[in-house]
């Protein structure tokens, strides 16, 4: 079977499914191929689910069905607070990529064609039940030959197939939904998905999930009880990750937590600490932090696991998210306007003076409110609000950061109701803008700043040389734009029109003036001379009050 028919074949699936649980019309108007997708059944017209469920239960019921592009594309549209509604957003947080492991068999060929050699050449034991299964891969616990015991990660067979025929018609509908919906301007669908495909991709080479555990580790020296697995790079390759094996306590198990003398007031602390170190100090975060992902071992350490997806935030991106953080613990709208605008969220529509007002208001709400009473996860969802309702695009890494720092939120009121997210994140935030301030850092600025204006001075003479070339040629034209020119033009027209009937008028006066002279010279001796005279002075009359009332006229008519 060719590509283009499992193409349309799978365009039919996801119809099919979709119209099961009660979406087929809506979704009937934004598919691009509704052509080559007829025969889906009296669902696709109906779609009516039974039980009553709601829509954000059945969209997630439907993207758990169509697989892991789509549970992943779920799981990623679950921090987009300002697309969707709360209740909707909480559903595609419940979106679990796990499902039935695939055979041993499909394992041990895969890891064997991998290293082009036998299993037990690589590995000691090998179990062969998996520890855990999702969409993607599954992970099993092995020995290797030295006696280390590690997990091995095995990449789900044909899974990158699947992936990408399912790109592909992600893409198809983000480019519709783009040019034939009135949030495709606004939220730039294709650009979500570009996002998107460079995100699922990256988690299906299994060697970038090797260097982010590496950077990890390099990262997390700098702080007390928090570890990654050590990556074995012999054993590892694009779709075989081979980890050392490290056995905690699942960070949501409180009864678990309990039995083995966990101090979880210390693991929440620890966490929260971590997490906003990521994201503020090293602009590198575990974007996934759920509790599956997450262990705690008896001396109190954190383990972070599954380190596919990650966000990464650009010096200038890191800096402004230090102060938002800093805007919100000193109850400053400005900065936190500042902060977001300097992420490149302002476009030509947005409302800047009545977000700021609005940031404002919500600050005020604050202000009489303990810092650790404040959740941050509230806080930064009623941002995302005020953001869309101004017509702000909100950056893709905003979003990421929002959705960790939720989950967190989350994780930390069932571990130790009384640790707070923005409480932790406040001594961070200002000791990271302090030493923004230290002269060393500023020395730093300073060099690049002067690197930037060197590499602008010596770029100047080629592009005033572009310039002038572009002026000789015949069809150089400037394009220029005046606002209200219309106006301009209507006005520059009436006052061309008044002085040149005012040159007119003058004109006309001294034709008259010549007239009346000659008039009274011939009056005394009559004849032709003197008719003629007073002919002109008529017909000169008449056109000078003809002239008048064109000009009364003239600044007496309405401006259009």
């Amino acid at each position: 079977m060719n590509y283009e028919s499992n193409r349309i074949k799978r365009y039919r699936e996801i119809l099919a499914v979709f119209a099961k649980h009660g979406f087929g019309l809506l979704f009937r108007r934004v598919s691009p191929r509704r052509d080559s997708v007829k025969g889906t059944g009296g669902a696709f017209h109906t779609g009516i689910t039974p039980g009553g469920a709601s829509k954000g239960k059945r969209l997630r019921l439907a993207l758990e069905e169509l697989g892991p592009a789509f549970v992943k594309l779920g799981q990623l549209l679950s921090v987009r607070r300002d697309m969707f509604p709360a209740d909707l957003i909480e559903e595609l947080g419940k979106l679990q990529d796990s499902v039935q492991p695939f055979p041993f068999s499909e394992a041990k060929a895969l890891i064997e064609g991998e290293f082009n050699e036998k299993l037990v050449d690589i590995y000691q034991e090998f179990d062969e039940e998996p520890v855990a299964a999702a969409s993607v891969a599954q992970v099993h616990r092995a020995r290797l030959l030295s006696g280390k015991q590690v997990a091995v990660k095995v990449q789900r067979p044909q899974i990158e197939d699947i992936i990408r025929l399912d790109l592909d018609i992600l893409k198809d509908m983000a480019r519709w939904m783009d040019r034939h919906t009135k949030y495709g301007e606004f939220y730039d669908f294709s650009g979500m998905v570009a996002d998107f495909e460079n995100t699922i991709l990256s988690e299906l080479d299994f060697t970038k999930e090797g260097e982010n555990a590496d950077l990890f580790r390099q990262n997390f020296r700098k702080d007390e009880g928090v570890i990654v697995p050590r990556v074995r790079w012999i054993h590892t390759t694009k779709r075989v990750l081979t980890m050392e094996y490290i056995e905690g306590i699942k960070i949501s198990d409180n009864d678990a937590l309990d039995r083995a003398g966990i101090d979880r007031k210390l693991a929440a602390e620890r966490l929260a600490s971590s997490v906003c170190n990521q994201i503020l100090r090293d602009g590198f975060f575990h974007a996934d932090p759920h509790p599956g992902n997450i262990q705690v071992l008896p001396d109190n350490t954190i383990v972070f696991l599954d380190l596919g997806m990650v966000g990464r935030l650009s010096e200038a991106r890191k800096s402004a998210a230090i102060d938002f953080f800093i805007g919100i613990v000193f109850r400053d709208s400005r900065m936190v306007v500042d902060a977001i605008a300097d992420m490149g969220a302002m476009t030509a529509d947005s409302n800047i003076k009545e977000f700021e007002k609005d940031i404002g208001a919500l600050i005020e709400e604050y202000l009489t409110m303990p810092m650790n009473e404040i959740r941050l996860d509230e806080m930064v969802h009623r941002i995302s609000q005020i953001i869309y309702a101004n017509r702000i695009k909100t950056p893709h890494e905003f979003a990421l950061v929002a959705k960790t720092l939720g989950v967190l939120q989350g994780l930390l009121e069932k571990l130790d109701p009384g640790t707070n997210a923005l409480a932790v994140a406040e001594p961070i935030a200002e000791k990271l803008m302090y030493q923004s301030l230290s002269p060393q850092k500023t020395k730093g600025r300073i060099k690049k700043d002067l690197l930037e204006y060197r590499r602008l001075l010596s770029d100047f003479p080629g592009v005033i040389r572009h310039i002038l070339r572009k002026t000789e040629d015949e069809d150089f034209a400037v394009p220029f734009e005046m606002k209200e020119a219309d106006k301009i033009q209507n006005r520059m027209e009436r006052i061309s029109n008044r002085i040149t009937f005012g040159m007119i008028l003058l004109a006309v006066s001294v034709i008259l003036a010549g007239a009346l002279i000659g008039s009274g010279l011939s009056a005394n001796t009559g004849g032709e001379a003197y008719l003629l005279n007073a002919s002109v002075v008529k017909a000169g009359l008449a056109l000078a009050i003809l002239i008048v009332i064109g000009l009364v006229i003239s600044m007496t008519r309405p401006k259009r």
